[in-house]
């Protein structure tokens, strides 16, 4: 009961907080910090493995599956948004290269990986007791995932993440290997920012 609660108010009661209190400011400063509290966390628990914190070689058997997903929901993207809202096809590199190129850089770095730590790693292990290890653990994983990105004030960003936050839960659960989630996460985010997705995922779209 003790764990529920926690997993309640950090991953909705604080998001809800800074919701309020920080909407509108980037919120990397705030996932770098948090992501090294979880590795001091996570190194210090002597049931993590902690190989799952990188083990590059699960991704190996995973690439076809990976890619497969990914293709068809940049297809689909593509689609909608060229029926719905073509203006905002392919915006961000047409209108700004240098910044599209930085954000192909720095996101993975500064942004996927630390989330990864958060929302899969530290989730899935912290919460164990709760949620055990099945569907049950992938949708605790998958719904704090989305409800932290009311940070950017629209529903797209929040839906989106849902079933992304699935996805790469799915992932994590599957291979235990958080470079292996992080990779689909990489995929996904580079993806948003690209095809012209990237303003519902920017913490100037919550200003506005």
């Amino acid at each position: 009961m003790y764990l529920a609660a926690e997993y309640a108010v950090l991953f909705f009661g604080a998001v809800i907080g800074y919701y309020f209190l920080a909407r509108g400011t980037t919120p990397i400063p705030v996932l770098v910090v948090l992501g090294v509290a979880a590795v001091a966390y996570l190194l210090r628990q002597s049931g993590f493995d902690r190989t799952s914190l990188w083990r590059p070689s699960a991704l190996r058997g995973q690439w076809r599956s990976v890619l497969l997903l990914w293709g068809l929901t940049a297809g689909l993207a593509a689609g909608v948004l060229a029926i719905a809202r073509p203006e905002l096809l392919l915006g961000l590199p047409r209108e700004n290269l240098a910044v599209w190129a930085l954000v192909m850089v720095f996101y993975p770095l500064l942004s996927v990986y630390p989330q990864e730590l958060i929302f899969r790693a530290f989730l899935f292990h912290r919460y164990a007791p709760v949620f055990g290890g099945g569907a049950a653990m992938v949708g605790a994983s998958a719904t704090a995932f989305g409800f932290v990105h009311i940070a950017f004030g629209n529903w797209v960003s929040v839906v989106l993440s849902f079933a992304g936050g699935w996805i790469f839960a799915t992932r994590y659960r599957r291979t235990r290997s958080l470079f292996a989630a992080s990779v689909e996460h990489a995929l996904y985010g580079m993806l948003m920012f690209t095809i012209g997705l990237g303003l519902f995922f920017y913490h100037g779209a919550a200003q506005g």
